[in-house]
């Protein structure tokens, strides 16, 4: 590289690393300030710093690969995560998680099951689920960034001892990143956090700026539209996909066939049955969350997950366009003439684009970017899992009473012990991919159903959570397995079959086993204490299956009134998906040059804006604090 590229990245390491720093002080005050920041910082702060931990290089890497080869409705495989949960979130998730005022998830739990045994049963199987996410997500990052740096820089960083290799060049450079990150982390808690993602977030949207300016200036309408067809354009499909590739990239479309997606609408449908549940059941135990309980009241809660979901997806997209355009023209023919060519081929699009393609300057201000990208996501994760450890297992079983000097120690070593796992599991990951399926479509498949029916069914109860996770995690991590071990079972035909099933349609597979852990341990266990039922229900003031829990507060205090915006927050939660999605391919069509679609996004995103502004933000401006 260019010597001012590799300084405008190292003044960046330096940069974060003395904010990180010099913020750190106020992470000592005790576990409140280390993991929530005291409740002190301004919810625009928050926005950007959740916004910034959502921006990670290994899914952009992820993005770039499936908007070059499916086109522009790729959109809608992000749907796999899901996005929309941050719309639900948005819409009424985050006023009733804020309005309990505790510090984790695994602790949020207590206020609806109890403190008994079954309520402490389900309260240890959220904590061990944030663990797990969190080493599975450090794993992702692990495997993502080191790939990622490996083809970027020039420098094998390979460890060998005689011919045998301890550590491979990407591992090395994982590994560097990874302890950097981890530092300034743990020293400063959430305030080095936000402050490092905040700073951050600044380099990612104008990295991704320049990219697109420049893509669209060094490419020329005439060679985008000898690549790209119609169907490469067009954000509406059929059952099954259609040719997305003319003649000459032939390779494309059967590559297209190969993966898995041919049968779009079936695979749209399952998102949409996954999407709805996975996001009612809320935020997973984890960085998001955090954002959410370190708001300083319930309305700021509500604006720091909106202003979330606008700042997030345009500058993001804008950058993964400007690298696409790019790829489709320099790299694609290419490309398209490798017999070989296969899926991974996907996954390092983005740094052979930043390798070859860009111009010196850009490219050190992108790299730092995506370096920022990977940080803020990975400092999220490790600042989230560890509060379980600490705050829910450490602190309420095993050392109740100790100084706050103690806990922050304490939460130190949990810190680097999440981050040593997640490096372990890293080693053995195939690939982000497999990381990205296995996280997205296994993993969460085990949240769902007990968290689903946590808010909506009074008789629902710690046993039932407690089992429907059991029973989840124990499936998806099967799943897991499996996958990692598919070659070894050709000669069994049904483990066979099953290891080549995308993780999407194991799905309902995982979800109902879930549920019927739910439902047993729920009827063969007793009700939670009504009073546990009461505070809940006024505190946090759910819709749902709340009728008798309604009617025996409603006898202590006729004041009390049912929530029946069910309705409203679900009409709400269509046109945010709407405004979302038109906020992602309204930079793709500029960047493309396809302005007729860009313009219908664009009034697409005025018109849904408009529209919650009366339906969403004037009911949020409402609320009493």
């Amino acid at each position: 590289m260019n010597t001012i590229d590799v300084s405008i990245i190292l003044i960046y390491v330096v940069l974060t690393l003395v904010v990180g720093t010099w913020v750190s002080k106020k992470a000592s005050k005790g576990l409140d300030s280390y993991f929530l920041g005291g409740n002190e910082i301004k919810w625009y702060f928050l926005g950007l710093s959740n916004g910034s931990g959502m921006f990670d290089v290994s899914g952009t890497a992820w993005m770039v690969g499936i908007l070059f080869l499916y086109g522009v409705k790729s959109f809608m495989f992000m749907w796999l995560w899901p996005i929309w949960n941050q719309i639900f979130v948005m819409m009424f998730l985050a006023v009733w998680i804020r309005r309990s005022n505790i510090m984790t998830g695994s602790e949020w739990i207590l206020t609806r099951f109890g403190d008994d045994r079954s309520g402490r049963a389900s309260h240890i199987i959220v904590a061990v689920f944030a663990i797990i996410a969190a080493i599975g997500f450090i794993a992702y990052f692990f495997e993502g960034v080191g790939k990622f740096m490996t083809i970027i820089l020039p420098w094998d960083m390979a460890l060998n001892m005689g011919s045998f290799q301890l550590l491979s060049s990407d591992q090395s450079y994982g590994l560097i990143i990874i302890v950097l990150t981890t530092f300034y982390t743990v020293k400063g808690g959430m305030f080095s956090v936000v402050a490092t993602e905040v700073l951050q977030y600044g380099i990612m949207v104008i990295a991704g700026i320049l990219v697109a300016v420049y893509a669209y200036v060094s490419i020329s309408d005439a060679q985008l539209s000898s690549i790209i067809s119609e169907e490469w354009r067009n954000v509406f499909f059929s059952a099954e996909l259609g040719t997305h590739w003319g003649d000459d990239f032939k390779a494309f479309n059967e590559l297209i066939d190969s993966e898995g997606y041919k049968m779009f609408g079936a695979f749209i449908g399952m998102t949409l049955f996954k999407g709805f549940f996975a996001s009612v059941a809320g935020p997973t135990p984890s960085f998001d969350l955090q954002r959410i309980l370190s708001t300083k009241t319930v309305k700021e809660a509500a604006y720091m997950s909106g202003f979330t979901n606008l700042i997030l997806f345009i500058p993001r997209y804008f950058l993964i366009a400007g690298i696409v355009v790019i790829a489709l023209v320099m790299i694609g023919p290419e490309m398209a003439a490798d017999p070989n060519l296969n899926g991974r081929d996907l996954e390092v699009l983005l740094p052979k684009v930043i390798n070859f393609h860009i111009p010196v300057g850009i490219k050190g201000l992108l790299l730092a970017g995506l370096l920022a990208a990977f940080m803020s996501t990975f400092s999220a994760f490790v600042n989230a899992g560890p509060a379980y450890i600490v705050n829910d297992i450490y602190k309420k079983y095993f050392k109740p009473e100790a100084s706050s000097r103690h806990y922050v120690k304490a939460s130190h070593i949990a810190s680097f012990l999440v981050v040593a796992l997640g490096v372990f599991m890293g080693f053995f990951a195939n690939s982000i991919n497999s990381l990205t399926l296995w996280i997205t479509s296994a993993l969460f498949g085990g949240y769902v159903a007990a968290n689903f029916l946590k808010w909506v069914w009074w008789r629902f109860n710690g046993w039932g959570y407690f089992w429907g996770m059991v029973a989840g995690l124990i499936i998806a991590t099967l799943q897991f397995v499996l996958d990692q071990n598919k070659e070894s079972f050709s000669e069994d035909f049904m483990l066979y079959e099953l290891t080549q099933m995308h993780a999407i349609y194991l799905f309902p597979i995982i979800f109902g086993f879930s549920l019927l852990g739910s439902f047993l341990g729920t009827y063969f266990g007793k009700p939670t204490d009504m009073a546990v039922l009461k505070s809940f229900y006024r505190n946090v003031r759910p819709w749902g299956w709340w009728r008798p829990v309604y009617q025996e507060l409603k006898n202590e205090d006729e004041t009390i009134t049912q929530n029946r915006e069910f309705g409203i927050d679900m009409i709400n939660c269509a046109i945010g998906i709407i405004w979302q999605s038109s906020m992602i391919v309204l930079p793709i069509y500029l960047v493309i040059r396809d302005y007729p679609k860009a313009f219908i996004a664009f009034v697409v995103f005025l018109v849904t804006s408009v529209i919650l502004k009366y339906t969403w933000l004037d009911r949020v401006n409402k609320i009493a604090n």
